[in-house]
């Protein structure tokens, strides 16, 4: 057994928060370009983060989750995952949709409440994110089964937080898909707070990877804000995966930065000194460090980068809000393939309604 498994000081890391490397990388890192890829979407991810935050407070946009302090276990996970393999996550790996294809339009559209969002165009397997607590770990579990009854060589993964694996869903999840054997990936979001309960007050488990032991496969810890060690942890847990190993589970330790979604107030629950210790770990700053120590990156990169990164948000809120909103009768056309009597009134009555309204 890894003792990362069952030791909170185990985890694996590639890159420190200085930028410094403390082991030797593996192949894909010590490429520049490979770099400098998963830092764009790092960046782009951060700058989608902060448009939806924006269109939120000024009211064009739902309740939103931000990733902020988190973008390297999403870039990790996104960057390591097949084309064909099924994603099913919760509402904060933005950065994981983004590398699997999902536009931001897309995005916006979805947590702007018009479900055309989450008829995506590329990842057409995927499970739109999960807001739910938990509630998509069985389902992720059914994917792998399909999976394996096909004989198909692809991955189910799985992403949910700390809290998450309290929930009697993530277990059941868990213990089906070691009892069966199913390729499977779970991946522990542990950004420290399940919403206003720290992670010492929902779990007495020394660390979460050790809790896919009782499920009968392996996991371990990495370093949540190291994006070389999240990527390098996932991309060798799907390869023994596919080579029909069963299921496996990484739990990136990182840190949430701000409030649990913009509906919270995060002042209410914990102190500003520990958030503010936590800056020091920011991926983000951890891999430009890194790329400006090792690779030359300038300064002129650097503004290069924000200002396209700027460019490609705008425009996609910009489109997001020339959308024509869906009209209300559509509500009832995706329940059933064939519309009940009782509803077809009430669904006539909306339409009819909206005509005399123009």
């Amino acid at each position: 057994m890894d003792k990362s498994v069952t030791n909170p000081d185990g985890f694996s890391q590639f890159i420190d928060p200085l930028g410094e490397v403390v082991q030797p990388l593996p192949a894909f890192a010590q490429e520049r370009d490979t770099l400098i890829s998963l830092y764009r979407v790092m960046v782009l991810t951060r700058t989608f983060d902060a448009k939806a935050i924006s269109l939120q407070r000024t009211g064009r946009l739902g309740t939103y989750p931000s990733s902020l302090g988190q973008e390297a276990v999403g870039v990790g996970i996104g960057h390591a995952m097949q084309a064909d393999d099924i994603f099913a996550g919760t509402y904060r790996e933005h950065a994981v949709q983004l590398l699997r294809g999902v536009t931001m339009l897309e995005m916006f559209l979805s947590w702007g409440g018009d479900e055309r969002g989450a008829d995506y165009t590329v990842p057409t397997k995927d499970f739109p994110p999960s807001i739910p607590i938990g509630s998509h770990a069985p389902h992720a579990v059914g994917a792998a089964l399909a999976l394996k009854l096909r004989g198909e060589k692809n991955v189910s993964v799985c992403v949910f937080g700390d809290g998450a694996t309290s929930k009697g869903d993530v277990y059941e999840a868990m213990n089906v898909a070691g009892v069966w054997h199913l390729p499977v990936l779970f991946v522990v979001n542990n950004n420290q707070w399940a919403i206003s309960v720290p992670r010492n007050h929902q779990s007495a488990s020394l660390t979460l990877a050790q809790k896919a032991i009782a499920c009968g496969f392996d996991g371990e810890q990495v370093d949540g804000n190291d994006v070389v060690a999240v990527r390098h942890a996932v991309g060798c847990a799907l390869d023994r995966i596919r080579s029909g190993s069963g299921p496996y589970l990484v739990e990136a330790l990182t840190y949430r930065l701000t409030d649990h979604t913009t509906a919270d107030d995060a002042s209410r629950y914990r102190d500003e000194e520990e958030v503010s210790s936590h800056w020091k770990n920011d991926p983000v700053v951890r891999l430009r460090n890194h790329l400006t120590a090792t690779h030359g990156w300038s300064s002129e990169d650097e503004e290069e980068l924000l200002a396209g990164c700027n460019q490609k948000v705008d425009a996609a809120a910009t489109e997001y809000l020339a959308t024509e909103p869906q009209s209300p009768e559509t509500i009832f056309d995706y329940l059933y393939q064939d519309l009940p009597a009782d509803l077809a009134g009430p669904r006539a009555a909306i339409l009819e309604k909206g005509k005399k309204n123009g």
